[in-house]
Parts: C-alpha cells; sequence; structure tokens
C-alpha cells in the first residue's frame, strides 16, 4: 500500500513509498534523482530556494519507488508523486506532463527530465548539449 505522510514544519517535509535504506534492505537497485529549489524558477520568486525533492527509481527505469521532499510546500507535492506511484506511472511521463510555468511543482517534472537525459545514446546527448548551450 503506497501511503504517504507530510509533517509541517517549517519547511515541511512529506514522504511516500520507500527510502533508499530500505530498498537496499528488500534488495531493490534504485537510481536516485534530486532536484533542489534552488534551480526552480518559482522557488526563486517566492524566495523559497532552500529544500529539495529527491525520488528513487527503479535502476535504470523509471518506476518510482520512494519521495522525499522538503519544502513550504511540501505536502502538496507530494500527491503528485503518490498518484504517479499509485497508478504505475514513471518518471518518463511524469516528465512528458505539461505543468503550469511558474510552479513549484515544476521541481518533480524536472526530475523526469534527469530520466530521460539518462536514455540519451552519447551522440544525442553531445547534439542536445549543443542545442541547449545555443539557446541559452
Amino acid at each position: 500500500m503506497i501511503i504517504p505522510w507530510s509533517t509541517y514544519t517549517s519547511p515541511e517535509i512529506a514522504h511516500v513509498g520507500l527510502y533508499a535504506h530500505q530498498a537496499q534492505e528488500k534488495n531493490i537497485e534504485i537510481d536516485t534523482y534530486i532536484q533542489r529549489f534552488h534551480d526552480v524558477d518559482r522557488a526563486i520568486l517566492d524566495s523559497e530556494e532552500d529544500g529539495f525533492v529527491k525520488i528513487h527509481a527503479k535502476k535504470g527505469k523509471d518506476q518510482i519507488v520512494g519521495a522525499t521532499i522538503v519544502a513550504r510546500s511540501a505536502g502538496d507535492l507530494i500527491s503528485e508523486v503518490t498518484l504517479a506511484m499509485t497508478n504505475r506511472i514513471g518518471l518518463g511521463k511524469v516528465a512528458s506532463t505539461i505543468h503550469p510555468y511558474p510552479t513549484q511543482a515544476e521541481a518533480i517534472r524536472k526530475l523526469g527530465d534527469q530520466f530521460n537525459r539518462t536514455k540519451l545514446t552519447p551522440l544525442v546527448k553531445s547534439l542536445f548539449n549543443k542545442w541547449l548551450a545555443w539557446t541559452r
């Protein structure tokens, strides 16, 4: 059963699923993706750059097995991850879901982007990096 929890401190702390040590105890290999809020435009605009979203996914796959969020609105944000886990929506599909801009939930979408970048071939990655450098 997938049950999220949240502690309403300042900042809030929310979690759902497995922690890294629990995945290790269950012999589940994971990849961990972290998005800090100091790189999320809405958090910068709101002066709420402290905090992060951390998602654990099965190694080499986009299946989410756990997540922790530390942020002002962590209790609200954990719901998107809980919905994804409950319905077996992976990080790749989270990345392809349009999120309003700017919102703090964009941090979760950015983790999907991080996962998708692990799937690029070296040539495509090189071309993509050149394109990104040109468009910035």
